[in-house]
């Protein structure tokens, strides 16, 4: 069986029309009850180049910058997966870090996982951060997947919601030296 080869403008297209899914809708407002706008940011330009697919705005004023990304069932298999494929090479013939492993000007990556009806809000600089101290590993005992392109190669790491989420929590709390007050 021949490798599926992975065409940028139908993934571009694909990544368009997912963005128009109500779940993102329904996720937001669930996850920021104080949300009062939502903006699109499909149109290249600056945002795009950021790696900003939408804007949160909340009654504070406050603003939430999101990366999305969508996956549904494995094309050859009909698999729905239950982990979160963390990008760690977004092109190889250029040595271009993923999404995991770059600077990000987003707060959160949303992982949908549209059969599961599913979303996880990862963290950016905790889910970095996790990555940082565990990728070699998880690497090691989840291995590698990689998707052909047009002349490269992505790479990424399929890593177990639970594995991930305690990688993550355990960033957010650090121990210091005691001080005496």
């Amino acid at each position: 069986m021949s490798e599926q080869i992975h065409d940028f403008r139908e993934r571009l297209e694909f990544s368009h029309e997912a963005e128009d899914l109500p779940l993102w809708r329904e996720v937001y407002e669930r996850a920021f009850p104080t949300m009062v706008s939502m903006t699109s940011h499909r149109a290249d330009g600056w945002w795009q180049r950021a790696g900003i697919d939408r804007t949160i705005m909340l009654a504070s004023s406050k603003v939430i910058r999101v990366d999305e990304k969508v996956r549904g069932r494995c094309a050859r298999t009909g698999i729905v997966y239950e982990d979160i494929l963390l990008e760690h090479i977004s092109n190889d013939a250029r040595c271009v870090p993923g999404w995991v492993c770059k600077p990000l000007l987003a707060d959160y990556i949303a992982y949908a996982i549209a059969p599961l009806g599913r979303c996880y809000l990862l963290p950016v600089e905790q889910l970095q951060s996790a990555w940082r101290r565990h990728g070699e590993q998880w690497r090691a005992t989840h291995g590698d997947r990689s998707a052909a392109n047009v002349g490269y190669r992505t790479v990424s790491t399929p890593v177990p919601v639970r594995v991930l989420f305690g990688a993550i929590g355990a960033c957010l709390r650090v121990a210091f030296a005691p001080v005496e007050l």
